[in-house]
């Protein structure tokens, strides 16, 4: 891997690097990868292409993202037809995705908290991505009951909120702590995972989200597309875990 490009900010050492091998960019915010894409900004992550495979069997067109990293979800949304905005804490975040992640232009950047944006926003969006880290984790007020109440307020009728959590192996309970906390905020819940991979992305999606089905991949990327394709049919939907153990009563199929 070539070093392209690092930046010092207030939030961390953020670094841009490019294989050898096959040209792909890779964005890491200190050591944790965060985004990884072909030359075209297309994802090699399977959990990006899940989400967009989700949304695109929404009827909605305007999505808001929390969490930028390389912006390869709205990279593909954008060059789809979809309106998407962005919302970074890091500006630089923002200006790395689009200098070497092909974010278009069109997309519409915000450098600020996402929390704050939502607050001051009057907004509806179809649909609220939330991916946003502080090395390997979410802050935790992008967690809260109280943040999905206030994304509740900012989806239009029908909307959906998709959450990426992270899962170290099985015993990792983070995606369901997510589920259960838009559940308390009234939202309708599934997950869509991967069990018995360690390090895992799992989707915990929330609104109107029962009659979605597993996501297939849309946009083919020029590099290791076979690998992205075998494991998006791994990731399934899966049962909530919810509190004491207990099991939901949300039939996922």
């Amino acid at each position: 891997m070539i070093t392209v490009a690092k930046r010092c900010t207030e939030f961390g050492e953020i670094k841009i690097l490019r294989s050898r091998s096959n040209g792909s960019y890779s964005y890491c915010h200190g050591n944790a990868y965060q985004s990884e894409a072909d030359g075209n900004g297309v994802s090699l992550a399977p959990y990006i292409h899940a989400i967009y495979g989700l949304l695109s069997q929404t009827p909605g067109r305007e999505v808001l993202m929390i969490g930028c990293g390389g912006g390869t979800l709205g990279t593909m949304l954008a060059k789809t037809g979809w309106v998407v905005t962005i919302v970074d804490i890091d500006p630089e975040s923002i200006s790395l995705a689009q200098q070497y992640f092909s974010l278009p232009e069109e997309v519409i950047c915000y450098g600020m908290d996402g929390f704050t944006f939502l607050e001051h926003s009057p907004q509806r969006f179809d649909a609220i991505v939330v991916d946003a880290f502080m090395g390997e984790m979410t802050p935790d007020h992008l967690c809260s009951v109280e943040f999905f109440q206030l994304v509740r307020q900012r989806l239009s009728a029908g909307g959906c909120i998709f959450f990426n959590a992270l899962a170290e192996h099985d015993l990792d309970f983070r995606a369901d702590q997510i589920a259960d906390r838009l559940i308390d905020a009234t939202f309708q819940v599934r997950i869509l995972d991967t069990m018995g991979r360690i390090s895992r992305n799992a989707i915990v999606m929330g609104g109107n989200v029962t009659e979605l089905r597993s996501p297939s991949i849309h946009i083919v990327p020029e590099v290791e597309a076979e690998e992205v394709v075998t494991e998006l049919k791994r990731m399934q939907f899966r049962r909530i875990r919810r509190r004491f153990n207990a099991t939901a009563d949300v039939e996922t199929s």
